[in-house]
């Protein structure tokens, strides 16, 4: 091919005239030896004292390649249960667990949504104790609840709030959320926090994927009930009598639009896996994940869920949620936490019933016999 010259000299034209006007232009913005540059600008370099570095307040840990567990294989015969377990059952069931500090997790239905109902509150907590690690929460201050900020279902708070309503601390309240599940308390720590969105958004901070948190305690009930929140549902059995006031199929329409696509809906293998990470210190500061896995250690509720199945020596921490019932449909049956053994090894574990006929001893059963089968197939160190 030919280069374009045919051989003769380069002539002052075409791509080698504009090369040449261009050397030009660029020797014109270069200044003579001596000479002063007008036109230039000095860059200020950025140093740590015109940009001070600030320290995020839950840095993720830096890589340490001794520190994983090499055995990267689930058991075989743990695997084998879950799988039976989840088959096996009549209803809609999701089981996870993942042994923390190593990369493995064994799950039946482990991608799918699950409403979580009370597991949330897990969120709502978390939430808290990062806005605290920040800086922009004390769990020391109070606030004041009035009748006009009940919610329903289980409040154990609601008979504190007198006519001039009751004040206590955010850190009473966290304790009433995770241990007793008192919907109240959790709906007051979502409003002061920054509602619904903070809790999302410090999800995404954290990486956190297929856990949805829904638009709160209130409108997320009424919702799945085919009903519109009002403030007065929340006194009594308000809210009871007028859900029994629906037409049958107009409660059946809700609660299945409700389980399609639950507004709170989340993964059994999601969950865990943000277990693992409490655990490990990579949700929240030392100080607070501390604090939160002491407040689930002395979880009242489900005595009879995972706990029931974890055998003498292990300790168990946890969080549950439970749903609305339609005639003999129970949903949102659930139980999350995390199993540890006598060695110090620990696994997450998340069991969640979607929804099922059985009754609740059946139910019982089946998450017993997950943490039965993790604590049979546990490798000592």
């Amino acid at each position: 091919m030919s280069d374009g010259n045919n051989g003769r000299g380069l002539r002052p034209d075409g791509g080698t005239a504009r090369l040449v006007l261009l050397i030009a232009a660029l020797s014109a913005c270069v200044s003579a030896p001596g000479e002063p540059q007008a036109r230039a600008t000095q860059r200020v370099q950025p140093t740590t004292s015109t940009f001070p570095i600030k320290p995020v307040a839950n840095p993720p840990k830096p890589y340490q390649a001794l520190a994983v567990d090499q055995r990267e294989t689930p058991p075989p015969a743990l695997v084998s249960v879950v799988r039976n377990l989840g088959q096996s059952f009549n209803g809609k069931v999701g089981i996870a667990v993942r042994r923390i500090g190593s990369d493995w997790t064994v799950a039946w239905n482990g991608n799918l949504l699950f409403p979580q109902q009370s597991v949330s509150k897990l969120w709502v907590s978390m939430t808290v104790l990062d806005a605290v690690d920040r800086g922009k929460f004390r769990l020391s201050d109070t606030t004041t609840i009035t009748r006009k900020d009940l919610t329903l279902f289980h409040q154990p708070s609601a008979g504190l709030v007198g006519s001039s309503g009751w004040t206590t601390s955010y850190s009473d309240l966290m304790r009433r959320a995770m241990m007793n599940s008192d919907n109240t308390a959790n709906d007051t720590l979502l409003r002061s926090v920054g509602g619904p969105e903070a809790v999302r958004s410090y999800l995404a901070r954290r990486f956190i994927k297929d856990v949805r948190f829904g638009p709160g305690e209130r409108l997320l009930q009424a919702t799945a009930a085919g009903l519109e929140w009002r403030q007065d549902y929340s006194i009594g059995r308000n809210f009871y009598a007028a859900r029994a006031r629906l037409p049958i199929e107009a409660r059946k329409r809700a609660l299945d639009n409700y389980l399609a696509s639950p507004p709170d809906g989340a993964a059994p293998s999601a969950i865990v896996h943000a277990l693992a990470k409490l655990k490990e210190g990579d949700m929240l500061s030392p100080a607070s994940s501390q604090l939160l896995m002491s407040i689930m250690s002395e979880a009242k509720t489900g005595p009879q869920r995972i706990k029931g199945g974890v055998p003498a020596g292990w300790r168990y921490m946890h969080k549950t949620g439970t749903g609305q019932v339609l005639g003999a449909r129970s949903t949102g049956y659930n139980d999350v936490g995390i199993m540890t053994a006598p060695d110090g090894t620990s696994y997450a574990v998340a069991v969640m019933i979607g929804s099922t006929t059985e009754p609740i001893p059946a139910r019982w059963e089946l998450m017993q016999a997950v943490a039965k089968a993790v604590a049979a197939n546990h490798e000592k160190r």
